[in-house]
């Protein structure tokens, strides 16, 4: 019969443990970090998958090649944003890591959870730091997600012209790189309906498939957006509650010490009474 009872107290004690600690978690945090972790990658993933099919279908059906290395063209810009992908993936990874981390310990459930906490000066300015921070990162990612709707744009005009290819009349439509924006040292040919090679890049799955990818990638620069700013309610949120834990702080500073100051009058007081009574 003990030995019931003391299994029953270990597996309240063990639950009373987990429900604690599943208070201390600061959810809005969380559901931010997901929602931008799935946004970064998305983008990352999708947007290189995406270049690199773009890369190809300027290759094999607009006959381009790569000029010397010395030379900026349009091939050369591609990897360079690549690279930029990757450092965005890296980057981002660590700030949600950080974001999440400052969620903790500026949550009311952390309180709760350990006791009483001294805000400092320097909590107060890490706090208003990554404010500033996430909001200049959510005008950049606005950016990232106008600049991503325009191959979206770009193919979405392409994709049209392939599925109206066959009832147009008249003179052939012609697709031409440099129209989009496409600079290339070398000499360029213009692609245009009515050729075997329009019609054998209209029915490859390349294209349908970049054309999506790049679709993807714009969601996912839009989630990281709507991440940015939900992280942005949630700081200012937790700025709220460490500006009022700092007054909170100040008041019981305040309030110990005249409460001290009071209880040496009167230990005071009671000692002259005391002395002269004897």
């Amino acid at each position: 019969m003990e030995e019931d009872m003391d299994e029953g107290q270990s597996q309240k004690g063990c639950m009373e443990c987990c429900l604690k600690c599943l208070r201390g978690i600061p959810y809005p945090s969380l559901i931010a970090t997901i929602l931008l972790y799935a946004g970064v990658a998305l983008f990352c993933g999708c947007g290189h998958e995406a270049l690199s099919g773009t890369v190809s279908i300027l290759q094999n059906n607009f006959d381009l090649i790569r000029t010397s290395a010395d030379s900026l063209d349009f091939f050369t810009i591609i990897d360079i944003i690549k690279y930029v992908i990757y450092g965005i993936a890296s980057a981002f990874f660590v700030y949600g890591i950080l974001l999440m981390v400052e969620g903790f310990f500026t949550s009311g459930a952390i309180k709760d959870l350990y006791g009483d906490f001294k805000i400092t000066a320097c909590g107060r300015c890490v706090s208003a730091w990554f404010i500033m921070l996430t909001y200049i990162f959510m005008l950049a990612w606005l950016g990232v997600t106008a600049i991503t709707a325009l191959p979206v744009y770009v193919y979405f005009n392409i994709w049209n012209i392939c599925q109206n290819s066959t009832v147009l009349e008249g003179p052939q439509l012609c697709l031409d790189p440099r129209q989009f924006g496409v600079v290339i040292a070398g000499e360029v040919k213009p692609l245009c309906t009515g050729t075997d090679k329009f019609t054998q890049m209209c029915e490859s799955k390349e294209l349908d498939m970049t054309f999506h990818l790049f679709v993807c990638a714009l969601a996912g620069a839009g989630a990281a957006v709507i991440a940015m700013i939900h992280y942005l309610m949630v700081l200012s949120a937790n700025w709220a509650y460490v500006k009022d834990a700092c007054k909170m702080q100040k008041y019981e500073d305040c309030k110990s010490k005249e409460e001290q100051e009071l209880h040496d009058i009167h230990s005071t007081r009671s000692k002259e009474r005391l002395n002269a009574y004897t």
